[in-house]
């Protein structure tokens, strides 16, 4: 264990360095699709960000990061075009959108923020919230700026709370919800006369039932070299147990329980212990790579956020032949939590030279019809009160996947060091997945000096 506990201790370094190169970052470039044309049309009395007239709104062209959210970059382009030339059509300002994948754009947005050169608007990651919110980087949604997006009101509470710190003006505003679910492939689980799990206990020993190493099938799939899967598990597992990863009033770590270890040692063991997981998902270092495994019937159960669908469809697995429950907790569970509140945010960068004109894009696309044409392609939960979820026709999913996002989703911790988290706690996750695939053995007290070791490059 002594290199994997080396390993540990880089991590911290590592997270430490790249802060540091975001502050000498200098911003990517590169060519951004114009999705849309400008035509004749002006808004009321558009200001910059100065307070200063910007002039006729046909002469104004926002820079829009998006992230993906499709089957892939092309696919997205091509559900957001048609939005954004109704935009332009409308409003008279023209969009160039640049849709970018999820390995890079959370170091994109870092470089942008560190050197003042971005776009106008962007997606980030709704767990990037307050993290952000602190660079100072981005436009407070204070009550103004609320009214022009039309209200607060409109949004679903647990995800607007998401977008900024306790007691401040939110950062960011929803835009797509997710949540977590655990899917199961429903013949597998009827041909072995059994019924969805309903706690923790009962998902490994379903796993075990379906595990078939010699057919190579194994009971669950999971991306267990993604630090944000492992981040997220950390923080579900952490919830069920009663614990909490920060102190909320201080806003430091409190990593070093053993309600912590306790939960990462459960997710560990999957593949360990109960060998329910293949080895190589040490390997899959995104959660859109351990879908096809359950989309063709080399694992029986997989986590996945509820906008997997279309993946599942892409990899040949007919529509209606999985379900979906609550990823269950263990028995005397301190909290049934089986997802942190997931999604995507909008941003306005504070220093954009058209802000009137960012809040009316930010505007249109948190609108009930724009949202109702977005969430279905994208299979996005609905972030607006009076949304429907039309991500699928399969309402028994529907009505689950909502429920797990209205009842039994946690924001993870809503403070500036939640990303650091993710990096240090992720990434010494992914080294002890790799260990474990590898033949060695991972115990409690590792976790713990992992642990304690992460709680020390967060600041």
């Amino acid at each position: 264990m002594a290199v994997l506990l080396n390993r540990f201790m880089a991590i911290g370094d590592e997270t430490k360095e790249v802060h540091m190169r975001i502050n000498r970052a200098v911003a990517a470039t590169g060519l951004a699709l114009c999705v849309a044309m400008s035509v004749s049309g002006c808004a009321s009395d558009p200001k910059d960000s100065s307070g200063g007239s910007s002039g006729d709104s046909s002469n104004v062209t926002l820079t829009y990061w998006a992230s993906q959210q499709g089957t892939s970059i092309d696919n997205d382009k091509e559900v957001l075009g048609p939005v954004l030339e109704a935009f332009t059509k409308k409003a008279g300002i023209t969009v160039n959108l640049e849709v970018i994948g999820w390995t890079d754009l959370q170091t994109r947005i870092q470089t942008a923020v560190a050197s003042g050169q971005g776009p106008d608007v962007v997606n980030i990651g709704n767990t990037w919230g307050v993290s952000l919110q602190a660079t100072g980087a981005f436009l407070p949604f204070g009550d103004a700026e609320m009214e022009a997006i039309g209200g607060a009101d409109k949004f679903v509470d647990a995800a607007l709370k998401v977008g900024g710190a306790p007691g401040t003006d939110p950062g960011s505003v929803p835009l797509y919800g997710l949540a977590y679910g655990l899917y199961y492939n429903k013949q597998m689980f009827a041909d072995a006369g059994l019924t969805p799990p309903t706690t923790w206990e009962d998902m490994v020993a379903d796993a075990k039932a379906l595990t078939d190493t010699s057919k190579g099938v194994y009971g669950m799939t999971i991306a267990a070299g993604s630090y944000r899967e492992n981040a997220h598990l950390t923080f579900i597992t952490s919830q069920q147990n009663g614990v909490e990863l920060f102190d909320t009033a201080s806003g430091k770590p409190t990593l070093a329980q053993d309600g912590v270890a306790d939960g990462i040692m459960r997710y560990l063991d999957l593949m360990q212990t109960a060998k329910v997981v293949n080895p190589s998902d040490s390997q899959l270092d995104s959660a859109s790579k351990a879908m096809p495994q359950f989309a063709k019937g080399q694992a029986a159960m997989t986590i996945q956020q509820s906008n997997a669908d279309a993946t599942f469809v892409a990899n040949g697995m007919a529509a209606g032949s999985w379900g979906v429950v609550p990823l269950p907790a263990p028995e005397g569970a301190k909290s049934d939590v089986g997802s942190h509140v997931a999604g995507i945010n909008l941003a306005v960068f504070a220093n954009t030279k058209h802000k009137d004109q960012a809040l009316q894009f930010v505007n249109w696309m948190t609108s009930s019809d724009i949202q109702a044409q977005l969430d279905k392609p994208f299979a996005s939960l609905p972030v607006l009160v009076d949304g429907e979820a039309t991500f699928t026709t399969d309402k028994e999913e529907s009505a689950t996947f909502l429920d797990i996002y209205r009842t039994k989703a946690a924001p993870l911790p809503l403070v500036p060091g939640e990303d650091q988290f993710e990096q240090a706690v992720g990434k010494a996750m992914n080294q002890m997945f790799a260990s474990v695939a590898t033949g060695s053995t991972v115990t409690k007290d590792d976790v713990m000096e992992a642990l304690t070791t992460a709680e020390g490059t967060i600041h």
